[in-house]
């Protein structure tokens, strides 16, 4: 990514006099100038209500509505620092995000208040969006005029949590100068003009919308449509309403998309691109034919230390070639992994070898962790940015996702990316999510599980597994778990590490490979008792859940 020295109150401020429309909420629209106004009303305002000597942080906890990015605009002239708070989080967690990322003011709306009802929140002033006395303390400073002159390029201006399948969230640090220059970025890959829309879906208190979706716009000049809430049934209708031609995804939104049921009118819309990742080459294709809109994958570490971009002659399967500096590297050893060797079905033959952790040896924008020393010294490991995320790379240095590192599945001393067995199962015509992971094996090491959302009907299922011509024979799930619907976060990214601490004792049905076998057939609590009594699982076990329905 290049670097600039320009910030994001420079790109605020430039908006001031654009009497376009520019933000749409719902039915509220304001113009860029407008924008630019309450950008600077509300910088004014937390000027004087940061504590003297208290980090200038300030704690958002808003669904997607036109005070999130007001207030993201305004700590960027006020040279501060907005931390997304998830709306998910509950109680005690929920009060750490606030008091880890040192809050002294928390802008909410009313809707969110029973959230913070019994938290103790020392030193935090809580700013209401809809009170009245939110907007008399906001009049005062009506005339307030944008002035970039507060900020430089290197000041803090997110504090953004990402996810983890163990310990707290960590808040990850992306400055104005880097966070304006992925926006510069991303409007010159695609090409972003002042005319454009982007509809902001996916919630603001992620790096996703505010990076890939917020910045680029900002940056061109172009207008913001939100969503308070990502709603598949909406998502149409919303896109032809604000005339959006740009989105961004992560984890399952397309897949709920695609679930919606089709109209003939679907590619009837103005959208160019959807930008995200997790969609899957076949849910892309799906995407395109019904919508007629490309889904662009990329690959970025929320932190900003590695990405790849897909570019022209990239094989199926792969998400791009590797840049400078990007190698796949063994954990154990620290040297590169061989070249991975498929056969002529597209099977990767050398699991072993060739899968190894994602790392970057080039300079790279990664700027830390909120007092968090530990977690960043995991990342910067050597002088380089180790991802967390497992790769390997073909002969012509192209990429391919397999995971997290905590997704690598050794069945039977083979080891197998979760990834590809999630590709090959989402193919199954009755699969409106699929999720891949690893459970214990009775004797040693792990056997594949794999959790599906919609339709399964287990003698369809086996049959299509048969005519797999690159699922390898340890690939194929030994149990299947079916849901009504995929536990996700709020970022629709599959909780997989919930789904592997419930393994196969839980309450959905269950169905199951005998081993030797080929059929599937419910898992009954005599299954758990004898054969797979020895399998490790979580401590509390639920029997209740080893009795399946047929759906």
């Amino acid at each position: 990514m290049e670097s600039t020295t320009g910030t994001v109150a420079e790109l605020v401020a430039a908006r001031w006099g654009d009497h376009r429309p520019g933000l749409w909420c719902e039915d509220r629209a304001l113009t860029h100038h407008e924008t630019a106004a309450g950008a600077a009303a509300r910088a004014a305002l937390l000027a004087d209500l940061l504590p003297s000597g208290a980090a200038p942080h300030l704690g958002v906890l808003l669904d997607n509505r036109e005070e999130f990015p007001l207030w993201l605009a305004a700590a960027a002239l006020a040279g501060a620092a907005v931390a997304g708070i998830n709306p998910t989080r509950r109680g005690p967690e929920l009060a750490r995000d606030i008091l880890h990322t040192e809050c002294p003011v928390l802008v909410t709306e009313r809707a969110r208040l029973p959230l913070l009802a019994d938290l103790e929140l020392p030193g935090v002033r809580i700013l209401v969006t809809d009170d009245e006395e939110y907007a008399t303390l906001l009049a005062a400073y009506a005339g307030a005029v944008p002035d970039p002159s507060r900020a430089a390029p290197a000041d803090r201006l997110l504090l953004y949590f990402t996810s983890g399948s163990t310990g707290a969230p960590k808040a990850a640090i992306c400055s104005q100068g880097r966070l304006a220059a992925a926006g510069q970025a991303l409007v010159r890959q695609f090409g972003v003009r002042a005319d454009d829309v982007h509809y902001v879906c996916m919630p603001m208190f992620h790096g996703n919308a505010v990076i890939a979706d917020w910045a680029p716009a900002l940056a061109a000049g172009a207008g913001v449509a939100l969503r308070p809430r990502f709603s598949a049934s909406r998502f149409l209708a919303d896109v032809r309403r604000h005339r959006a031609t740009y989105f961004t995804y992560v984890g399952r939104a397309i897949q709920y998309l695609l679930a919606t049921e089709p109209r003939p009118d679907d590619r009837d819309n103005p959208l160019r691109l959807g930008f995200g990742t997790e969609a899957g080459a076949v849910d892309a294709a799906a995407f395109e034919r019904r919508f007629g809109v490309r889904l662009v994958e990329g690959y970025g570490s929320s932190e900003g230390g590695a990405a790849i971009q897909w570019a022209p002659g990239t094989p199926a399967g792969a998400v791009g070639p590797a840049g400078p500096g990007l190698v796949v590297l063994d954990r154990a050893t620290g040297e590169e992994c061989p070249p991975a060797v498929f056969d002529s079905a597209g099977l990767l033959l050398n699991g072993d070898e060739a899968m190894g952790e994602l790392v970057n040896r080039a300079p790279n924008p990664f700027e830390g962790y909120w007092r968090n020393p530990a977690a960043e010294a995991e990342r910067r490991r050597g002088g380089a940015y180790w991802t967390g995320d497992l790769f390997y790379r073909d002969a012509e240095g192209y990429l391919y996702f397999a995971g997290r590192t905590d997704d690598r599945i050794r069945v039977d001393g083979e080891n197998l990316a979760a990834a590809a067995i999630e590709n090959i199962v989402a193919r199954y015509e009755g699969a409106e999510a699929v999720a891949v992971y690893g459970v214990p094996d009775p004797v040693t090491g792990d056997q594949v599980m794999a959790t599906v959302a919609g339709t399964f009907d287990p003698a369809g299922f086996a049959e299509f597994l048969r005519a797999q011509p690159d699922l390898g024979t340890k690939m194929a799930p030994r149990f299947v778990r079916v849901v009504e619907r995929m536990p996700v976060t709020a970022t629709n990214k599959i909780q997989r590490a919930r789904l592997r601490g419930e393994g196969f004792r839980c309450a959905d049905p269950v169905w199951w490979r005998p081993p030797g076998e080929e059929s599937y057939r419910p898992l009954t609590a005599e299954d758990a008792e004898g054969p797979l009594a020895s399998a490790k699982g979580p401590s509390s076990v639920r029997r209740q859940g080893l009795e399946p329905r047929t759906r």
